[in-house]
């Protein structure tokens, strides 16, 4: 091994260039700490969380009893004046009837539209169409898991598969099969006459098969200068009870929650600044809806102890409302979306502007490094985080816009417009 004089001087000094350039870069960095960070689009909801009452305008139906009850509307179905809700049957043979007259419609109907379609190329192909796409909605609704409407889309799948299948058959046996039918159905009505009730909408609604009790206690007059310790001590009425359900009445929808005074005013000031933009405040229910919902604040309940009942009104989505009742939501009254960068990115700078006279403009913006130089480029911070900003360029030339993407300076001395980065 080497150990010449020569050999330890040459070591030594690389060792001493080495020790020389980390101490250099060392106290560079410390001396002008540039740090820096890449922009992108960033979206900030500005909102409060509530807990409160869905109310509605409702009205029970009557509690039929004395025979065996069939619902004949579904959940959140709309229905007329005067339409039918409900079938109150005597006894089970005659609900037994009725369910095979049901049947017998079915196949009646599927053989009527077989003997149409018998002459009609085009009304076989679009029943296979029919199939086709029923087949998709079945498998479809498997696999999110909604049996209730996996089931309804079964029913028709298969009464749309029997009308295929029947358009096969000759036109003067589906006549006589259509014949026979129809034959049997009028005997079973003639046996049905007198056992079976029908139970009506007095007035047009929306109709639910729940029934909890808040539907006297809770009403859109009741609401009236409500505070917030009438509103938490509501408790459901046992006694109000109805097994064939109730029809909620109108479009209109009201959520009351309680909420500090000052959330309140600032609520109604949110509303307004949005009302003379052409938006309105949106309500977010945890379960329900998956939309948004636009409301406006209805009333502003008198103030106890520092807070009170705010009353909120939609008039949309009401037939996907009609199991809510105590629910948790967030009334959403601002959203902004910009370019997200540290607040330590932020800087003003000062220039003269000659017109008249001179005078020193301030301007907020960002540096980006653009090749090896420092950028200015001005923009507008449109939302203050706790630690970041959301800016909007504020530039008129193209090629000084802020963009998603670009590498903004966070840390730096002495930063001015072309400045060399090293």
């Amino acid at each position: 091994m080497n150990n010449s004089p020569g050999t330890k001087a040459m070591m030594i000094l690389l060792t001493a260039l080495v020790v020389l350039y980390f101490g250099t870069q060392g106290l560079r960095y410390f001396s002008d700490p540039l740090t820096t960070t890449l922009t992108y689009t960033y979206e900030v909801e500005e909102g409060m969380d509530l807990s409160g009452y869905v109310v509605r305008e409702e009205t029970l139906l009557p509690d039929e009893s004395g025979g065996l009850l069939q619902i004949l509307r579904s959940e959140g179905e709309r229905v007329s004046k005067g339409g039918q809700v409900a079938a109150v049957y005597s006894d089970q043979a005659s609900l037994d009837r009725q369910t095979e007259m049901e049947l017998l419609d079915g196949r009646i109907e599927q053989l009527e539209y077989a003997q149409e379609s018998l002459l009609s190329v085009e009304a076989s192909l679009k029943l296979d169409s029919q199939i086709l796409q029923s087949i998709l909605r079945y498998r479809q609704d498997l696999t999110q898991g909604r049996l209730d409407r996996a089931e309804e889309e079964g029913q028709s799948l298969r009464s749309l598969v029997l009308k295929r299948d029947y358009t096969y058959s000759g036109g003067e046996d589906l006549t006589v099969q259509i014949q026979e039918l129809k034959a049997q159905r009028s005997a079973l009505k003639s046996q049905s006459a007198g056992s079976v009730r029908t139970v009506r909408a007095s007035q047009a609604g929306v109709y639910s098969a729940v029934v909890d009790g808040y539907e006297t206690v809770l009403t859109p007059q009741s609401l009236t200068d409500m505070t917030p310790s009438q509103l938490g001590s509501v408790t459901a009425d046992t006694t109000v009870t109805s097994s064939t359900g109730k029809l909620i009445l109108g479009d209109t929808w009201y959520y009351a929650a309680v909420m500090d005074v000052e959330e309140a005013q600032a609520l109604e000031d949110r509303e307004a600044e949005l009302q003379q933009q052409g938006e309105s405040l949106l309500l977010r229910f945890s379960k329900g809806v998956d939309e948004d919902l636009a409301v406006t604040v209805d009333q502003v309940g008198p103030e106890e102890n520092g807070q009170c009942v705010v009353v909120l009104r939609g008039d949309t989505y009401l037939t996907q409302l009609t199991l809510l009742r105590q629910q948790s939501a967030r009334v959403v009254y601002r959203d902004v979306t910009g370019i997200r960068v540290p607040k330590e990115a932020l800087r003003v700078v000062e220039e003269t502007v000659t017109q008249e006279e001179e005078t020193t403009v301030q301007t907020t913006g960002v540096y980006c490094v653009l090749g090896a130089e420092a950028t200015f480029k001005p923009a507008e911070v449109v939302y203050s985080g706790e630690d970041f900003v959301l800016l909007r360029s504020t530039a008129q030339e193209e090629k000084d816009r802020l963009r998603p993407g670009e590498e903004v300076i966070v840390t730096a001395k002495d930063l001015y417009d072309g400045k060399v980065i090293g």
